[in-house]
C-alpha cells in the first residue's frame, strides 16, 4: 500500500471517529453544568455568555432557543419524582405552589424537542389555565386519556419529557435553582 493510501484511510478514520464523537456528545443531552431539584434538571449556563460550545450546540439542537436567566429558566423532567421515567401509557399528576417567578408554563415533549400530536391539540399548561386554592397550591393532569381541567395529553407515546418554563426568575431561583420550589410529578396509574 503506498504511502498516500494510509494517509488518507487515516484521515478518513479520523473525520469519521470525530464526526460520530461529536454526534453522541451533543445529543447526550443537556448536562453541562446541570443542577438537580427533585425531578427537574437544569443548567445555570443555558443562553448565558458563560455556556460552553458544547452547550450551545445542544440548546440549539433541542429547540429550547434559551433566554438569559435573567429572563427565563427551563428546568427539564424526564422521570417522575419517584425516579421512574415518564411513560405516555401512564397518567400523573402536576403539583405545584406558587413558583418564584412573574410567570410560568410546562410544555410536553416527545424525545429531541417535538411535540406530541394530539387530538386536542394541547401541549403546554399555562399558569393562567390552572387554579389555586387558598394555600395557593395547583395540579394539572398529563395523561393517556382525556381529563377533566386542566391536562396534558400525551399521545400515549412511550417516552416523553415536561419542560418548565419560568419566566423572569427571582434572583434567589437563579442563584440556586436547586432550592427553588417547583411542581411534584406522581405516577396515579398505567394503562
Amino acid at each position: 500500500m503506498k504511502a498516500w493510501h494510509r494517509y488518507a484511510i487515516t484521515i478518513a478514520l479520523a473525520l469519521v471517529g470525530g464526526t460520530a464523537f461529536a454526534v453522541h456528545q451533543v445529543r447526550g443531552g443537556l448536562n453541562d453544568g446541570r443542577v438537580s431539584n427533585g425531578p427537574w434538571e437544569t443548567g445555570k449556563s443555558f443562553g448565558s455568555v458563560d455556556a460552553s460550545t458544547l452547550t450551545r450546540a445542544k440548546v440549539a439542537l433541542s429547540g429550547l432557543m434559551a433566554l438569559p436567566a435573567k429572563e427565563a429558566m427551563y428546568f427539564l423532567a424526564t422521570r417522575d419524582s419517584d425516579g421512574r421515567a415518564l411513560d405516555g401509557r401512564c397518567t400523573y399528576d402536576v403539583r405545584g405552589g406558587e413558583l418564584d417567578g412573574r410567570w410560568w408554563s410546562v410544555t410536553l415533549y416527545q424525545g429531541e424537542g417535538w411535540l406530541v400530536k394530539n387530538a386536542a391539540n394541547r401541549w403546554s399548561v399555562p399558569a393562567s389555565a390552572v387554579t389555586a386554592d387558598a394555600q395557593g397550591k395547583w395540579a394539572f393532569t398529563v395523561s393517556p386519556d382525556t381529563q377533566a381541567g386542566s391536562w396534558l395529553p400525551t399521545g400515549s407515546v412511550k417516552a416523553f419529557d415536561l419542560t418548565l418554563r419560568l419566566y423572569y426568575p427571582s434572583v434567589g431561583v437563579i442563584k440556586n435553582p436547586e432550592k427553588a420550589k417547583l411542581p411534584v410529578i406522581e405516577r396515579k396509574g398505567c394503562a
